[in-house]
């Protein structure tokens, strides 16, 4: 499984801020009212990105306490490991494409907008969606590294599995 790229995350934000701009001066220019920014964007992205905090900040107490040899410590499964950084990495994916998107439609808002009162709203959610989709992209990264190989930890068969499980 290769490992996420911020250059490859920022090139997402990027072009999709780019392309969200765009769409929202083309559509604006045609005369056609611009659509809203739900409320709940926000909320969703820092759910997503509470969860994969919360998935990362277990993973890594049950790491240490295995690597540490505690009595008692629950092995981590490889497979549940292996899903939850999947699932991370989906997560920053799309959230380095949405938070991208809302971004470069505040952008057009506080450019061209601000004089309509319930747009001055649709900016700060726009806003704030950007910063919830950045911490699932923060929190996606943070669960990557806890998950990641360290060095001599890949051995032949029956040695430390991918998170330093004993198969």
């Amino acid at each position: 499984m290769n490992q996420l790229r911020i250059r490859t995350l920022a090139g997402l934000f990027v072009a999709a801020a780019a392309v969200a701009w765009a769409f929202a001066g083309l559509w604006d220019s045609l005369d056609n009212t611009l659509p809203a920014v739900p409320l709940l964007a926000p909320v969703i992205l820092a759910l997503i990105a509470i969860v994969l905090l919360a998935t990362a900040l277990s993973l890594r107490s049950r790491l240490r306490a295995q690597r540490e040899r505690r009595p008692g410590a629950k092995p981590v499964d490889r497979m549940m490991a292996a899903r939850a950084v999947v699932f991370g990495q989906a997560s920053a994916l799309v959230s380095a494409l949405v938070s991208g998107g809302y971004g470069g439609f505040g952008l057009f808002l506080l450019m061209y907008r601000m004089d309509v009162p319930n747009r001055r709203e649709q900016a700060l959610y726009a806003l704030l969606a950007v910063v919830a989709g950045l911490a699932v992209i923060a929190a996606a990264l943070f669960l990557e590294r806890v998950c990641r190989l360290r060095d001599g930890d890949e051995e032949g068969p029956g040695g430390p599995g991918p998170i330093g499980h004993r198969a």
